[in-house]
């Protein structure tokens, strides 16, 4: 009987531990985080730094870095023309560019052009442009898109792990943010 507990225990405790139901696949295979992205993220991706909310706050966002907010727009969505209709305000960081859905680890049809495009738009196509991504604490989608930064090339991705939590911690202002148009 205690075998088939310890062993049945072995077999729960990393779905537990992650948020994932037993069989359930956090992971895609392209390495992007795909179900329960509200969770604790232990790490950056490989090849991102983590910058804390102090020092980010000192940086000028579209002077000294980008900074790419990737929250979801909860309750909108995006039209056929590419206009978003949103059901709420989005409190951002100011100055930063918000690309919702872009932080899912498997993005919707013309998703994944539309990021690509207007982030090389807003770096000039500098490779080595500072960008910093960020969405909620506890959130894997800042995390999936700094990597897929990372896999277009971008040499100096920076992840905000705190997100917009973090900088109204810090009693910094947030402003509605508007997404990025096509």
């Amino acid at each position: 009987m205690w075998k088939a507990l310890t062993i049945l225990t072995l077999i729960l405790a990393p779905a537990v531990a992650t948020g994932a139901e037993p069989g359930e696949e956090l992971f895609n295979a392209d390495g992007y985080r795909i179900a329960h992205y509200r969770a604790p993220v232990p790490y950056a991706p490989q090849g991102v730094g983590r910058i804390a909310p102090a020092a980010a706050a000192q940086l000028r966002p579209d002077r000294d870095a980008l900074f790419i907010d990737v929250l979801p727009a909860e309750g909108g969505h995006r039209e056929a023309d590419g206009q978003w209709r949103l059901a709420q305000p989005r409190p951002s960081i100011p100055g930063a560019h918000w690309f919702p859905e872009t932080g899912r680890g498997e993005l919707a049809p013309g998703f994944a052009d539309w990021f690509a495009r207007g982030v090389a738009r807003l770096s000039r196509g500098r490779k080595d442009r500072m960008i910093v991504t960020f969405c909620l604490a506890d959130c894997w989608m800042s995390w999936n898109a700094a990597r897929r930064l990372r896999a277009l090339g971008y040499t100096n991705v920076w992840w905000l792990a705190e997100g917009t939590d973090g900088w109204r911690d810090m009693d910094l202002p947030l402003v509605n943010a508007t997404p990025v148009s096509r």
